[in-house]
C-alpha cells in the first residue's frame, strides 16, 4: 500500500520512538478494514517498538488507536490516514512514542491544566489541506492531557456519519458529541473556546512583551517573506496571525514558483513556517488583529488584538491577504458549511455521487468544476457574464466532461434548503429576465477574493476596492507602516509576486527604522 520511498522515510523517523507503541485495531469484514490492516502491518514491520493487537469494541469500524504501551496516552483514527493526513499519522505515532510535540511551553501548560473529560472528533476528507492542522492540534492536546481524547474520522470512509451529522464542510470538529466548530482552529483557539480564562492569561502574556522593531501582521507568503528579511537584518521581529499559510491552505498544485518544479499549498505553508521558526523572531499565533493605532509622539504603533492584548512596534508590515468573496444572497449564510462551500479540494469528497453547482466561470471556477466532475454525479457551472472567463485550455478540458452543464448570463438570486442542508438555488437569466431553479445538494462559490482590510478603514488610505494603497517600496499613507501581498493594490495576485512584495516590505521597514531612530526608554515613559 505504501510506496517504498515512503516506507524508507517513515522507518528513519521511527528511530525517534522511545516507548513501545501498540496499534489497537478494531476491524470488520469490509474492504476498507482489510486495507487498514494492511496499512498497519506495513508500518509495524518498520520498527521492533511497534505491535498490533486486534480488539472488539463499540463505535466506528474500521478504526485503530495508537497507544503507548502500559499508558493512557493514545490517538484514534477512524480512517486510513493517507493523503494529507499521512503526516498527521506520522506525527501522532512519534508523539505517542515519546518524541515531544512542538508546542509553546506556556500552551503546553495550559493544555495540561484543562480539567474534565473531553472527547473531540474531527471529520475530515483526505484531500483537505486545512484538516491536518486541526487534527494535529487536537492530537497534541490528547497526548499532553489524559482527560482529552481525539478521533479523526474520514468522511469519505463513513458517508453515513456525514449524512447523520449534516456535515457540508470540513474540518468539522465535535466536542462530546456536539458541534464545536467548522474550519481551521489552532490549539490556542480551541483552548480559548474551552476556557475563557485561558484567553485572558494569553492576552496578558502578549501585552507584557517589550516593543518590537517590526511586527508583521499575517503569515501567508507575503508575511513570511517580510518577516524573514526583517529578522535577517537583526531587527526584533514578531509575526502575529490566526494561522500559517493563508490562501496557500486552499491551493492544491503549485507549478509556477521559480526553482520549484511542483509543490502543494499546505506543503509550502509548512516549509515557510519551519523557515521562520529557524530564525530569531517571535511567532504569535491564534491571534486576530482588530485595530491599528498609528504612532504618535512616542514613535510606537499599537496593534489591538481581538483577545484584548496589545502589541507595540516601531514599524508594521501589513500582509493580511484576502478571503473568498461571497454571493450575499438569501440562504448563503444559513447554509454555510451545510452545502455552501468554497474549497472543492477540501469539501468535494463530501458530495460524491451528488449534484453540485459551481458559481463563477473564471479559472478557479472552471478548475473547481473539472475537479468536482470526477466526484459528483452532475456539475452545473454558472457564470454571471455571457461567456466564460477562464483560460482556453481549461475551457477545452471542461467541454470534454459529459456530466457538466454550463449556464451563462446567470445571476444567483437565492440559495434554497430544507433547514438542514442545501436543496437548490434560484437564478435569473440576465438576457431574458426569466427565473429558474436548479435542484442541488451542494454549491461551491468561486467568484474571486476580497482583501482583509476592513479593520484598517479610516486608518490608512484604501482604494475603491478596499485594498491598501502602496508605492513601489510598499509604503502606505502612514509613515512606518508598509504592506504587501493580496491586501494591497499590487495588481497581480500570485504567490511569487506576494513573496517578492513581502521581501520588499521587510527591507522597506528596515530602511524606515535606520532613518528614523526611536528612543525606546522615552517611548515607554
Amino acid at each position: 500500500m505504501l510506496e517504498p520511498e515512503l516506507l524508507a522515510a517513515l522507518e528513519s523517523h521511527l528511530e525517534k520512538v522511545v516507548h513501545d507503541v501498540v496499534f489497537l485495531f478494531d476491524g470488520d469484514e469490509s474492504d476498507p478494514s482489510s486495507d487498514m490492516a494492511e496499512f498497519l502491518n506495513e508500518v509495524i514491520g518498520l520498527s521492533p517498538r511497534l505491535s498490533l493487537k486486534e480488539v472488539n469494541s463499540s463505535g466506528f469500524r474500521p478504526r485503530f488507536s495508537i497507544q503507548r504501551q502500559d499508558s493512557d496516552v493514545s490517538v484514534d483514527f477512524a480512517a486510513i490516514p493517507m493523503g494529507h493526513e499521512f503526516s498527521s499519522f506520522v506525527l501522532a505515532l512519534l508523539q505517542v512514542g515519546g518524541h515531544p510535540p512542538v508546542v509553546d511551553p506556556d500552551i503546553a501548560e495550559e493544555i495540561s491544566n484543562v480539567g474534565g473529560d473531553h472527547h473531540f472528533e474531527t471529520v475530515v476528507s483526505l484531500s483537505c489541506q486545512k484538516c491536518p492542522d486541526v487534527v494535529q492540534a487536537l492530537n497534541i492536546m490528547s497526548i499532553l492531557n489524559p482527560g482529552i481524547r481525539h478521533t479523526t474520522i474520514d468522511g469519505g470512509l463513513f458517508p453515513e456519519e456525514v449524512e447523520r451529522r449534516q456535515i457540508g464542510s470540513v474540518p468539522a470538529i465535535f466536542h462530546n458529541g456536539e458541534l464545536f466548530e467548522y474550519g481551521l482552529m489552532s490549539i490556542g483557539e480551541i483552548l480559548g473556546k474551552l476556557n475563557v480564562d485561558s484567553v485572558a492569561a494569553t492576552a496578558k502574556r502578549i501585552s507584557d512583551r517589550d516593543p518590537y522593531d517590526v511586527i508583521v501582521v499575517g503569515a501567508g507568503p507575503a508575511g513570511c517573506a517580510s518577516a524573514m528579511y526583517a529578522a535577517r537584518k537583526g531587527l526584533r521581529t514578531a509575526v502575529v496571525s490566526d494561522s500559517f499559510g493563508g490562501q496557500l491552505l486552499d491551493t492544491l498544485g503549485i507549478e509556477n514558483l521559480p526553482s520549484v518544479i511542483r509543490t502543494e499549498g499546505p506543503v509550502l505553508a509548512r516549509d515557510l513556517e519551519q523557515q521562520l521558526r529557524n530564525l530569531e523572531l517571535d511567532i504569535i499565533s491564534s491571534q486576530n488583529v482588530e485595530k491599528l493605532v498609528p504612532a504618535n509622539a512616542s514613535g510606537l504603533h499599537i496593534l489591538k488584538l481581538a483577545s484584548g492584548a496589545e502589541l507595540r512596534a516601531r514599524s508594521i508590515v501589513l500582509a493580511t491577504g484576502a478571503r473568498w468573496r461571497r454571493l450575499e444572497v438569501p440562504g448563503e449564510e444559513k447554509y454555510l458549511n451545510k452545502g455552501v462551500a468554497f474549497c472543492p479540494h477540501c469539501d468535494g469528497p463530501l458530495f460524491k455521487g451528488k449534484r453540485v453547482a459551481v458559481i463563477g466561470g473564471g479559472n478557479s471556477g472552471v478548475e473547481a468544476a473539472i475537479d468536482l466532475a470526477g466526484l459528483a454525479s452532475h456539475v452545473t457551472l454558472m457564470e454571471f457574464m455571457p461567456e466564460l472567463l477562464a483560460d482556453e485550455v481549461l475551457q477545452r478540458a471542461l467541454t470534454r466532461l459529459e456530466n457538466v452543464q454550463v449556464i451563462l448570463s446567470a445571476e444567483t438570486k437565492s440559495i434554497e434548503g430544507n433547514g438542514e442542508g442545501v436543496t437548490g438555488l434560484t437564478y435569473e437569466n440576465r438576457g431574458t429576465g426569466e427565473s429558474n431553479t436548479v435542484e442541488l445538494d451542494g454549491i461551491f462559490i468561486q467568484i474571486g477574493l476580497i482583501p482583509n482590510t476592513e479593520w484598517l478603514s479610516g486608518t490608512l488610505e484604501l482604494s475603491d476596492r478596499n485594498e491598501v494603497i502602496v508605492d513601489e517600496r510598499c509604503r502606505t499613507s502612514v509613515s512606518g507602516i508598509v504592506a504587501a501581498g493580496d491586501c494591497t493594490t499590487e495588481p497581480y495576485k500570485q504567490i511569487a509576486v506576494a513573496m517578492g512584495a513581502g521581501s520588499t516590505a521587510g527591507l522597506s521597514a528596515f530602511d524606515h527604522l535606520i532613518r528614523n531612530s526611536v528612543n525606546m526608554a522615552e517611548a515607554e515613559a
